[in-house]
């Protein structure tokens, strides 16, 4: 240990400079810093301090370059800053990840949020970084154990998918993420929660997460009060880190809540730096960024492993075609849908399986299995339709006999959708085959009154 924490500290040591750029305050134009005589030794990106007259300092990032000037968006409130106060170049953002970090609580910088120091590790990475050529990435992997029946079954996830979580505000999005933390198959999850609150960034990791999913969790944190440079930044850094993982063979479990946030606070930034909104608020350079991030993920080449990712996305009003949907929808390989009716009406994960895609599909699962899956989503559909119909009393038993079979599945398969699966997905299968057959043959217990009680119970869960 003590040999650990003197390479550490070597480590630290040698990546001081002695000698850094400095450049002097100007004029401030809005929240912009333009600072005079680093023009010609700084780039776009770089971290800068800002040294007060007072003897504090501010941290910021270099976000424009005219002529002998460059542009400072700081990571905090300007007061206090004079013309005149001296400025110097930190150089790119870089984290240097390692197995310390597992289990610790951090901001996108690397800076422990949760006491102790953090150690460093010996490769330092950038924040903006290339994915795997895609010409030698491997294809998606076996099945992953999600801890959930709905996406053992309807909606499996294989190693290297990557999926969006779209959701309104408290129809159980962050519960659900926590429960793939704790649930899904894989050698470590790193995530990242942006704009959260502080309290719920602490809840969410004692309470939701617990000892359990802490144990092989990194958790990176930006929260809302935080400036929309270290907002943009976490789910960056958080990329960077399960990188870090995926390079040593490791399979990653990458969740980010929310990339809704994350546009939100690049938005703040690109008007920031001159870009004007042009995509109802959101600047063009937005789509750029969630393609980058998501690209990022997926499966890797020969002698890595791969980053299953997750990514949710808060939909006002539950428009699917609002931008950041619609621009995530179109790159990965997979959509799950939260619907607010289903979660009022009890029953979470509030997955809606119709409007729901798994990508992943047919290869993830074998002949039978996805023979199950479509008689499943057949009867859902049929019961759907006729919903409306059938609760209010003008539909009679015997006029559709595939209706039949949905409005008799219908309780079992509500019921289900909601179960935790502690066990596998061949117990999943198993359940699921036989609620169907007693559904389209009447063989088998019938379904009793109490089916629907798992759901009641899932909804204590609630968030």
């Amino acid at each position: 240990m003590e040999r650990l924490e003197i390479a550490d500290l070597r480590r630290q040591l040698d990546a001081l400079q002695s000698v850094r750029a400095v450049g002097r305050v100007l004029s401030v134009d809005g929240t912009v810093i333009w600072v005079r005589g680093l023009a010609h030794l700084a780039s776009i990106g770089d971290r800068v301090r800002l040294l007060r007259r007072t003897g504090d300092s501010l941290s910021g990032e270099i976000l424009r370059i005219r002529e002998d000037l460059v542009g400072m968006l700081p990571d905090s409130g300007i007061e206090g800053v004079s013309q005149g106060d001296r400025v110097a170049v930190l150089g790119p953002p870089t984290l240097a990840p390692c197995d310390a970090w597992i289990g610790r609580v951090i901001d996108p910088y690397g800076v422990p949020l949760d006491g102790p120091p953090l150690a460093v590790g010996v490769q330092r990475r950038p924040f903006r970084a290339t994915p795997p050529p895609a010409a030698r990435r491997r294809g998606l992997g076996a099945r992953l154990e999600t801890g959930l029946s709905a996406f053992n079954t309807l909606l499996p996830v294989a190693q290297g998918q990557r999926i969006g979580l779209f959701a309104g505000s408290g129809v159980g999005k962050s519960r659900l993420l926590a429960q793939f933390a704790r649930g899904m198959q894989a050698d470590l999850v790193v995530l990242a929660l942006v704009g959260e609150r502080g309290r719920e960034v602490r809840d969410f990791v004692t309470n939701v997460l617990g000892p359990e999913g802490m144990a092989r969790a990194v958790v990176v944190a930006a929260t809302s009060d935080r400036s929309p440079l270290e907002r943009r930044r976490c789910p960056q850094a958080a990329m960077t880190i399960a990188e870090h993982f995926r390079d040593t063979g490791k399979h990653v479990l990458y969740l980010v809540d929310s990339i809704t946030r994350f546009a939100e606070a690049h938005r703040e930034v690109a008007i920031a730096s001159g870009e004007i909104p042009a995509l109802r608020g959101y600047p063009p350079s937005t789509a750029h960024q969630i393609m980058a991030l998501a690209e990022r993920a997926g499966p890797g080449i020969a002698g890595m492993g791969d980053i299953t990712a997750i990514f949710s996305v808060l939909v006002a009003g539950s428009d699917m075609e609002e931008p950041v949907a619609d621009i995530l929808r179109g790159v990965l390989d997979g959509h799950v849908v939260l619907d607010r009716q289903i979660a009022e009406r009890g029953r979470f994960p509030a997955v809606d399986v119709l409007r729901s895609v798994s990508r992943s599909l047919p290869e993830a699962a074998n002949e039978d299995e996805n023979k199950q899956i479509a008689l499943a989503r057949h009867l859902l559909g049929a019961y759907s339709r006729s919903e409306k119909m059938i609760r209010a009393g003008l539909y009679r038993e015997g006029s559709d006999p595939l209706l039949d079979q949905a409005i008799k599945a219908w309780p079992e398969l509500e019921a289900f959708l909601a179960e935790a699966e502690g066990t596998s997905t061949a117990n999943s299968f198993a359940r699921l085959r036989l609620l169907l057959r007693r559904a389209t043959t009447g063989t088998g217990t019938p379904a009793s009154s109490t089916s629907a009680r798992p759901s009641t119970r899932a909804a204590a869960g609630r968030r």
